[in-house]
Order: structure tokens, then sequence, then C-alpha cells
């Protein structure tokens, strides 16, 4: 009795234990932002997950569903198995959907659990409440999401049949990608806001920052460019710079952030816009040393009494901050020029900069740097107000950790031994000989002149040439500077000078120059003295045409590209014929009726007169043909032929490439044979006409379920 006791109440505490459970899940996804969990702020918005469009959500979930879940079921199976089957389906689409907008929700950050700073930043660029609202319809469409593949699934529990089970899948999927149709809107604005959030600057809240200020055009970003590695742009015009840039530097082996602020104008906070806001935000939120750029030129377009009021309208957000004035550009304009006006008003800044305390008493603060001159056109004072900046805000850092509680726990753990004396007598640094002598001689190292000095005290580079004989190794120093003796292979060059090298070379020229007019002597050239007047004119004709013939060719090579192209037919400088033919040998000198004779009976005539009677009859120019000849086919061979005959096919012409008749018949047999149409169709033939049977038997016959033959 007592053993089933003890079962029940497990076995009832088990089942309150799971309705708790239940109704505490169903109590957190009613509210409107819930957060299952709280995970560590990460300002690198880099690695925000991209946000698809209502879309590409919807294909992507539901390509995921088609590949991880089963596809094939059929009507025959059991009633439990095609509800599992369904329901399997929405279930898997819900966790896709509910983990897709999970990772969006948690991934972009909470205004309320970041830092301040990027909380009014991310509301100065994109608006605090159209932030939340689409974060909000994004949680709101996972609930109901999840509302929906919960009802859906119950109804499954209870479908009777595969077109109602089907049915019921395709509803609850009609309806999640419903929902997610309507946040589309949402989805756009979020992935615009990642896109740009993701061009923000790794700004470190918490970390040594020094911060730049003042009006536009007045030297930031030049400022930040010299101290730091750094490229922002910088132009003659103001708001160069329209957004936050950092930039790095170092300073006692300490890494700080340099962050270049737009420039601010001095309005009312209603009337600024976005780019001035955001150096509000800054100058609001971060924990830094404050420069403030003071153009004492005048050159970026505002007084200084215009600067001095912004100062002091803006002055409220340097407390608790170490702040200096910087005085830029001193080359266009040095600190004592300017006017008394003017100095008074720089005057006061620097007395209010002073009272940037540490505490809460209101002392004023270190007066050494509250006032500092600089030009970053000459880097003349740029370091030294970077040092100046680094040491002031590194002092008021220490001074709070020390003035906080954690700084008794450290002390409790540090202990300072001290030694004591155990008598009077003193004790100074022994150092080694070896070691006096060491330094003395690095110091003499140090004071020797190198190659390099003694350039720069000679002329320089291309003037001075340093001597390399200086550190030879010799058994007597006088003879560095002796004159060494040309050796070629092996052999003293001096040695084989010759005294009458000079007349030797001459008596060489000479003989070559007889040489080369003997040559030129046995060299035939056509001068014409020696010939008749009739061939002094040929000459003379020849050399002519040959002049022509050059400047056709050069002509026509110049205006080849120009020049159109004519047809043979119509080309009467081309056209051979007999009258050209007879002009040629006539200017030639030369008799031109045979030829013009030759070429008119080879020209083709009638076509009776072409046979091999004819010939016989005509005799004239046709062969002597054997009468002994056996065969027609000799005879026919042994005449000469005036009708040009078609080639055969398997004929091999030069320049083809192939080897004999046989693999030229060979080619064009696989060349017919590549081009040959497939038989697609499976026909014999052209003739065939055979129509195969469309219904075959074995598909079409015997009864026929109940529904619907299309699948088979």
């Amino acid at each position: 009795m007592n053993f089933s006791v003890t079962v029940y109440l497990i076995f009832f505490s088990n089942v309150y234990q799971a309705y708790l459970y239940h109704c505490c899940q169903n109590h957190f996804n009613s509210s409107w932002f819930y957060r299952p969990t709280v995970k560590m702020v990460q300002y690198n918005f880099k690695k925000i997950t991209v946000v698809p469009n209502g879309k590409d959500f919807i294909d992507i979930i539901l390509s995921r569903t088609q590949r991880q879940t089963p596809t094939v079921v059929h009507k025959g199976y059991a009633i439990s198995r095609l509800r599992q089957f369904y329901m399997r389906k929405v279930k898997y689409t819900q966790q896709n959907f509910h983990e897709k907008l999970s990772t969006i929700i948690d991934e972009f950050p909470r205004l309320d659990d970041i830092h301040p700073f990027y909380g009014d930043l991310l509301h100065v660029l994109y608006n605090k409440d159209h932030y939340k609202l689409a974060l909000g319809q994004i949680n709101t469409a996972r609930n109901l999401i999840s509302k929906i593949a919960k009802d859906y699934v119950k109804l499954l529990k209870y479908g009777d049949s595969l077109y109602r089970c089907k049915s019921l899948k395709v509803a609850a999927l009609g309806r999640m990608c419903t929902v997610i149709k309507r946040i589309g809107p949402s989805l756009a604005y979020l992935e615009q806001i990642r896109q740009h959030m993701a061009r923000l600057p790794s700004i470190d809240p918490n970390t040594r920052t020094i911060l730049i200020c003042g009006y536009p055009n007045v030297g930031k970003s030049s400022f930040m460019n010299k101290i730091t590695r750094a490229d922002v742009d910088v132009q003659p015009y103001a708001f160069t710079t329209k957004s936050l840039f950092v930039g790095h530097t170092d300073y006692k082996y300490l890494r700080y952030q340099v962050i270049d602020t737009p420039g601010i104008l001095d309005r009312p906070f209603e009337d600024r816009n976005i780019i001035e806001m955001c150096s509000i935000t800054a100058l609001a939120h971060l924990r830094a040393a404050v420069l403030f750029f003071l153009d004492i030129s005048g050159s970026c377009g505002y007084s200084i009494a215009q600067q001095a009021a912004l100062f002091h309208s803006i002055k409220s957000l340097f407390m608790n901050k170490p702040s200096i004035i910087v005085c830029n550009k001193t080359d266009l304009q040095p600190l004592d020029g300017i006017s008394e006006e003017d100095m008074k008003l720089v005057m006061e800044m620097e007395a209010e900069a002073m009272k940037t305390v540490i505490g809460q008493g209101g002392e004023p603060a270190n007066e050494e740097g509250a006032l500092l001159t600089m030009s970053t056109l000459t880097e003349d004072g740029v370091i030294a107000v970077k040092n100046a900046a680094c040491e002031r805000l590194l002092n008021q850092r220490v001074e709070l950790k020390m003035k906080s509680k954690k700084i008794n726990d450290c002390l409790n753990r540090f202990h300072v031994a001290i030694p004591k004396a155990r008598d009077q007598k003193e004790r100074p640094p022994c150092i080694p000989q070896a070691v006096l002598e060491a330094k003395a001689k690095q110091a003499a190292e140090e004071n020797r002149k190198t190659e390099k000095d003694l350039e720069d005290e000679n002329g320089g580079a291309g003037v001075y040439s340093a001597n390399l004989r200086k550190n030879y190794i010799l058994a007597n120093d006088q003879w560095k500077e002796d004159i060494m003796p040309e050796i070629l292979d092996g052999h003293n060059v001096y040695d084989f000078i010759d005294p009458d090298i000079l007349l030797r070379l001459e008596e060489l020229e000479r003989e070559e120059g007889l040489r080369q007019a003997e040559e030129e002597g046995d060299d035939f050239e056509m001068d014409g003295q020696d010939l008749s007047p009739e061939e002094q004119e040929a000459l003379a004709e020849i050399r002519k045409k040959k002049s022509l013939l050059i400047q056709q060719h050069r002509m026509k090579k110049s205006t080849a590209e120009s020049r159109p192209v004519v047809p043979r037919k119509f080309d009467t400088d081309r056209k051979f014929t007999t009258e050209r033919m007879g002009r040629q040998l006539s200017a030639l000198g030369l008799d031109p009726s045979l030829a013009i004779n030759r070429a008119r009976s080879k020209s083709r005539g009638r076509k009776r007169e072409r046979s091999v009677d004819g010939r016989e009859a005509g005799g004239g120019d046709a062969m002597d043909i054997d009468g002994n000849q056996p065969s027609k086919k000799l005879r026919l061979r042994s005449t000469s032929r005036s009708r040009s005959r078609s080639r055969p096919p398997s004929e091999v012409v030069p320049g083809e490439g192939l080897k004999d008749s046989a693999q030229k018949v060979k080619a064009i047999r696989l060349a017919k044979k590549s081009v040959k149409k497939r038989n697609k169709d499976a026909r014999r033939g052209e003739a065939d006409r055979v129509i195969p049977t469309l219904k075959p038997k074995h598909l079409f016959s015997g009864k026929r379920s109940i529904g619907k033959t299309q699948r088979r």
C-alpha cells in the first residue's frame, strides 16, 4: 500500500511540474518582447546575420522543409502514419521559422542593455521607436507562427484521410508564410539598419579615449591623421567629416583610441542635424579627454567669438573630463598676434577648461596644458598636444581608481619589503673590468665616422666616391695607394705592351683598305658605258619600268585598306587577253604573231572539231597517233584533252593533307556519317511507317480502382 501511494505521489508531482512549466512557457511567449537568454553585450555589429526579405525568407524555410523531411507518402498507409508524416512537416517548418526569427531578435542589440553611448547613437541614426517597433513585429510574428503550428498540429491529430491531412498541412504552411509576408517591410528596415551598423566604427566606450571636437574646418581630421594611422578625408570646405572616425595611438606603452567627431555649429539643440548629434552623443556619454579645437586665424569661416560661444554652450558636456583648448593654425596667425578682445575670450575658455575636475569638490585641475598651440601644417606642437591629452587622461583614470572601493582590496594584497642595514659599511656597486672596457669600446665606436658621414662631408651622393683601398690588409700600409697593373688570364698586361703598336695599326688599316678596293673592282655593275646605243635604250626602258613597278607596288600597299575590291572580269588591268599579250610583247621588241596564233589554236572550238577524227583530218598541232595502239583506252589517253573533265571525289589534291585516295574515301565516308541525323523515332528506314502500341495492355486492362489513373 505504501509503495503504491509513493508511486502515485511521484507521478502527480511530475505531472504538476509539467503543468507549471507549460503555464510559464505560455506566459513568457505571450509577452511583447521576450528574450529567452541574456547574452554578453557585444559592440561588433559586423557579426549580425543578414536579414532576408519576405520572399527569400519563405523560400529558405520551405526549401529546407522539403529537403530535410520525407516526401513520399501513399494513401495505403495507416492513418496514424499519415498524421505523423504531415505533423512532422508542420512542426519542422515552425521550428525553422522560430530559429531564424529568434536569431534576428537576439543578434540585434537591445537599446536598454547596451552602453548609453550606443543606445543614443542608434536612436540618433535610426529612431529608437521605429527600431523597437520592427523588432517587436518580428517577435509577434514568431509567437503567431508558434500558435498556428500548435493549432494545426492539434487538428492533424484528428485527420481522417490523406486528403484532409494534406489540406491541413497546406493551410498551416500558407498561414505561416502569410505572417512572414506581412512583416516584409520590417525585415527590409532591419536589413538596412544592419548594413549601416556594419559600417559603424568599433568604439569601445570603456577604454582610454581622446575626443576631438570644435567648429567645422578647424583642423580636427588633420590632427587625427598626424597622430594616428587613420586616413580621414581632409578638404577645404565645411562638414567633410559626416560621421565618427576612430584611430589609435600609443603613449607610454598604452593604446589610446582617438575619435574624430563632425563639426558642431552654435545653434539650439533642436535645430542640430544628425551629423552634429553624433558629436553631441559622443561628448555626452564617452569618458574621454576632450580637445576643443580653436582656429585663431579665422580661415575656417568662423570668428573666435563664435567659437567661444560654441564652447560655452557645450561646456556642460565637459564636466568630469580633462579638457584642453587647442589653438590651431598658428602658422597663419600666432596666438600673440590676435586682438585683446579675442585674447580675453581665449583666456576665459582656458579658465573654464581648468575647472574640469576629477572628483566632486570642484577644485581646478592642473593648470599645465589647459591651453596649447600647434599647427598641423608644419607639425609644430602636434606631439605636445597628444602627450598632454594622454597624460591628463591617464592621471584622471589613476586617481579615479585610487578613490574607488576596490583599491582597498588591492592594497591588502600588496606588501613592500624594505631591507634593513646590517652595519654601517658602504658597499658600492662592483662593475667588472671587462664590462667597463666593453662600454668604453662601444662609446668609441659610436664616435667613429662612418662612410655615410664622410659622404655628407664631401659633397654627398654622386660626388663622393668611397675609397675601398684603405681597408686592404697588406704587409705595408704604404702599398695601399699603389697603382696595380691589370691582370688578364694570369698574365700581366704591362709585360706585353708593344711600343710600335700605333705603327702596326696604321699598316693593318692600309692593307685592309687595299683589299676592300680590290673586292669592289671585282663586283659587276652595269654602268652602260660599254653598251651600244640600242642596248642603252633597252637598259633605260628596263630601269624605268622597274621604277614604275616599285612605285605602283608602294601605292597599292599604302592604299590597300581603302581601295575597293574589283571583280576580276571587270579589272581591265589584270584581264588576260591576246591584245594585252600582244602589246606587252611588242613593247619588249618581240613579234607577238606566233604567240597569238598558238593561244588561239589552244582555245576551245566547236564540238565536232574537238573529236579525234577532226584532229586527225586537220593535222595541224594535234599529236600523231600510232595506228598500232591496241585499245581505245590507250588511244584516248594518248590524245590531248581539249575539254576539261570533272575531278573524281577520290582524287587527292595537293594541300589537302591526305595520303592517298583510299584515305580520302574513308574521310568522306566518316564526314557523311557524322552529319547524318539520328534515328530518334527508332525506324528501320525511310519507308518504315509502323505505329507502335499506344496503350500497352498490361497497363490499361483489368478492373480500375476508385480514383484517378493519371499517375499510372
